[in-house]
């Protein structure tokens, strides 16, 4: 049986179906644990409810006391552990838009706490623990939330990764650039969410790739590369003998490396025998892999990036309208490209504009006229006289940490 009881009543050895409230109030990233010892009761005491499964764990004393802090709300145990508990989650506050930098605030929390439920789940599967890809729902519904919020925010964040942990971090990039891929392309509201889980575990195979091929800090020789191309399998056979995994997420896993022209893998279709699904996540994989830094290079510049990428679209490498779709979710120029102004300053974009995509909002530091800094400067280039002539190359400038000037200092 569930039952919805006060945290103050909980007890080592029951079983928590569900935490009720925000994931990002409480240090738990799976929605459902049996509690082994008392630290746990204690950080559940940050959230007022939680949804125990009777079957599965201890069940409430009987005693005054414990019915005065019940809700007296149960479901019967026929209806199973998959029965829906919309009923009873407490409600959450209306999630309405706000600026950029606001929800960037926001969503640095939730990058961190991303941080260590990917690296948990990567453990498991390289451990061989079954894969529960339920688990993972609350980080897409915070993602989504935050996407709702303000998309260039989170979006941006996730691309600010080290090297060291750009495996599991580079599901979290995914997963929000699917979603907001999702809701450029306006799909319904389930399909976004099983877009954004099929962007957290599309890469979960390389949990079972050899250490030292996963994290060479070089290319890769062809033997090396050879044994890489098998993650995709791997994945998707983990994630077929775990649950809570549809076929979306499975697609997905399976295909995101095939092209629209043929020469992908591992099963090298082309065109249509490429899901919608997979053709993004194709897109928001190689995206983020060319901008992140990575053991053996430093990431390319977002502008650039996607300059890069339109022309191997051209090449047969990208679904073209898939990609003309990205391209306006993230913006031609996306936050922290490096741009070069018709009156010679350089900037870096801090957002997109609200209007067209060629107008974002950037932040200028730099005179080429006079070769040396200047003080920065926030202009709307949709209210400007100025405009952008072209991409830079922050490598070729020779600037480092350009991103100071569009995300918060702590």
């Amino acid at each position: 049986m569930l039952r919805k009881i006060s945290t103050q009543q909980l007890r080592v050895g029951m079983y928590v179906h569900e935490v009720c409230g925000s994931w990002l109030a409480h240090p738990f990233w799976r929605s459902s644990f049996r509690v082994e010892h008392a630290k746990q009761v204690e950080q559940l005491l940050a959230v007022s409810h939680v949804v125990i499964d009777t079957a599965r764990g201890l069940d409430v004393p009987a005693s005054p006391d414990d019915a005065a802090l019940m809700d007296d709300i149960e479901v019967p145990a026929e209806e199973g552990p998959e029965a829906p508990l919309d009923n009873l989650a407490e409600a959450s506050p209306l999630e309405t838009s706000c600026s950029f930098q606001q929800e960037v605030v926001r969503a640095t929390r939730l990058i961190a706490q991303s941080r260590t439920a990917m690296k948990s789940l990567f453990q498991d599967a390289r451990l061989g623990k079954a894969v529960d890809a339920e688990t993972c729902l609350p980080l897409v519904d915070d993602i989504t939330r935050s996407v709702d919020r303000n998309p260039g925010a989170i979006v941006s964040l996730a691309r600010l990764k080290t090297s060291d942990d750009y495996t599991y971090m580079h599901s979290v990039a995914v997963c929000a650039l699917m979603v907001a891929l999702a809701k450029q392309l306006r799909l319904s509201e389930a399909d976004t969410r099983e877009a954004g889980l099929a962007g957290l575990v599309h890469d979960l195979g390389k949990a079972q790739m050899p250490l030292e091929v996963l994290n060479k800090p070089g290319a890769l020789t062809t033997e090396e590369f050879a044994i890489m191309k098998r993650h995709p399998q791997a994945g998707y056979e983990m994630l077929v003998e775990g649950r809570g995994v549809g076929p979306i997420p499975l697609d997905v896993c399976l295909h995101h490396h095939e092209k629209v022209n043929g020469k992908g893998y591992p099963k090298g279709l082309k065109g249509d025998e490429i899901s919608l699904f997979a053709k993004m996540g194709a897109v928001c994989d190689v995206y983020d892999a060319i901008t992140s830094n990575r053991p053996y290079k430093a990431g390319w510049d977002p502008a650039e990036s996607v300059q890069k990428m339109a022309q191997w679209t051209k090449d047969g490498h990208f679904d073209e309208a898939i990609f003309q779709a990205f391209v306006k979710s993230i913006g031609i120029y996306p936050t922290g490209s490096l741009v070069k102004l018709k009156s010679g300053r350089l900037a870096v974009v801090v957002e997109q504009g609200s209007g067209s995509l060629l107008q974002p909002l950037v932040r200028v530091f730099y005179s080429t006229k006079a070769n040396e800094p200047i003080t920065p400067e926030l202009i709307d280039m949709g209210q400007s006289a100025d405009q952008i002539v072209s991409r830079e190359s922050s490598t070729a400038w020779g600037f480092e940490n350009l991103d100071r000037f569009w995300r918060p200092q702590p």
